[in-house]
């Protein structure tokens, strides 16, 4: 899935809109995390315990955002930001959030393409005219037979 910060994508043409998507979640500092980073802020500098956390939440927020997406049809995502906040005085509120589009990539000669669109519809021209061998026939797995039921 493309996903970018712009709300448009270079050499690529947006066909379809299907609204606003997102991934959330609410994390709670787990306490012997926050306990060594109290420690740590004492001196200054990063936090790696606290930065760790963060990195995961964001990741999975980012997961959860292209599910909804890929469950709507799209296949790229703009506009897509980050927003987080503060609950109470353990909880973090992470949520990715963005338009799910389906975007396709502009050919060799079309106003707005760029080198990358030219590659992707040009690798996908040559995937689709190289002939196929068919599979082989799979054959059936034999039946073993079970015994009767027994108590």
């Amino acid at each position: 899935m493309l996903i970018v910060t712009s709300n448009k994508i270079p050499g690529h043409r947006i066909d379809a809109v299907f609204g606003e998507v997102m991934g959330l979640t609410v994390r709670s500092r787990d306490i012997g995390a926050q306990v060594m980073a109290g420690f740590r802020s004492l001196g200054g500098g990063e936090l790696p315990e606290m930065t760790k956390a963060l990195y995961e939440s964001r990741q999975e927020v980012m997961a959860r955002m292209v599910t909804e997406a890929q469950q709507r049809g799209a296949n790229a995502i703009v506009a897509m930001r980050f927003d987080t906040s503060e609950m109470g005085g353990n909880w973090t509120e992470v949520c990715a959030y963005g338009t799910a589009v389906f975007a396709i990539p502009l050919a060799e000669g079309e106003p707005g393409a760029t080198g990358q669109s030219i590659y992707l519809t040009s690798a996908a021209a040559q995937q689709s005219t190289q002939p196929t061998t068919p599979a082989a026939p799979v054959a059936p797995a034999p039946q073993t037979p079970q015994p009767p039921f027994q108590q």
